[in-house]
């Protein structure tokens, strides 16, 4: 199954202070290792520098977990279920069929 993962920087507090997560969440990030039962088909940054998204493949949704459980503190995540778009234009065109013949 395909996701779409986002996240975004964790900031509020003082510069100082987002500074020095800035610089944590890159030292712990060059640490860590996806979960073998996930594929990153993107993985891309904003050039803003507030964050990122990556399209993953996985069938094992603990896998998606890691991420947030390692980065949750610095980092705010959302976790997307999607699908190639033939096949959501599939699924919506059956179902308008399916509405006119109610």
């Amino acid at each position: 199954m395909l996701f779409v993962v986002t996240w975004k920087n964790r900031s509020g507090a003082s510069a100082q202070e987002n500074d020095a997560s800035a610089a944590r969440v890159l030292e712990v990030f060059a640490k860590w290792t996806p979960p073998s039962d996930l594929t990153f088909h993107q993985f891309l940054g904003r050039l803003d520098g507030t964050g990122g998204f990556a399209v993953v493949e996985t069938f094992n949704p603990d896998a998606l977990a890691d991420a947030p459980a390692k980065f949750g503190t610095y980092l705010d995540f959302e976790i997307v279920p999607v699908n190639v778009i033939t096949e959501t234009t599939r699924l919506l065109a059956e179902g308008v069929t399916f509405r006119k013949s109610v």
